[in-house]
């Protein structure tokens, strides 16, 4: 899977948003917001085909879990941005 290239983060003062840079003018109900450790994730999955294998590594080499709970938050985070569409077809 991939997350979809159209996509960019943006960062407002503690506030992490996925936005559609190719609208006219900002849709909110468009927006997506992402905390600290999905802005991450989503900064080191751009441009590359991941796969939940992946998002556990990167978890678990940057932040102090375990591997059961990268594994469960990985599956949550990829099914986010599957629902919200943010991954590519």
């Amino acid at each position: 899977m991939k997350l979809r290239t159209d996509l960019v983060l943006r960062t407002i003062g503690s506030d992490h948003m996925i936005v559609d840079p190719s609208q006219d003018m900002v849709d909110l109900s468009t927006v997506y917001t992402l905390n600290d450790s999905a802005a991450w994730l989503w900064e080191q999955l751009q441009g590359i085909e991941f796969s939940s294998a992946t998002v556990v590594d990167l978890l678990c080499e940057h932040y102090d879990v375990t591997e059961t709970q990268a594994q469960a938050d990985a599956e949550i985070l990829i099914q986010d941005f599957e629902k919200q569409g943010l991954l590519e077809k």
